[in-house]
């Protein structure tokens, strides 16, 4: 597993803006650039917090990279196969 840091954001179900106000707290401090990372149905909701802080918060925010891919993911309780899982990383930079 990964180690968190300060420039990654995993995105899950808490609602839009808490994931807004995570990037604007990240770029008022001295980070250059942040990478928003989700899976499976958190996907649209890491797009639409893009999509809100570029349009709304941080003007000048641009889009660097997008990366997709999928995860192999455990079984879950009382499943026997693991399942592969759609995931996106979605790195933001400040001019």
């Amino acid at each position: 597993m990964t180690q968190k840091t300060d420039d990654e954001i995993f995105v899950g179900n808490k609602p839009p803006m808490s994931y807004v106000l995570a990037i604007i707290t990240a770029f008022s401090g001295d980070l250059k650039k942040v990478t928003l990372k989700a899976r499976g149905q958190a996907i649209t909701t890491a797009v639409d917090v893009t999509e809100i802080t570029r349009h709304r918060f941080i003007k000048g925010l641009k889009v660097t990279k997008i990366m997709i891919n999928t995860v192999e993911m455990p079984p879950r309780e009382g499943e026997t196969r693991s399942r592969m899982v759609s995931a996106i990383e979605i790195t933001l930079s400040k001019e």
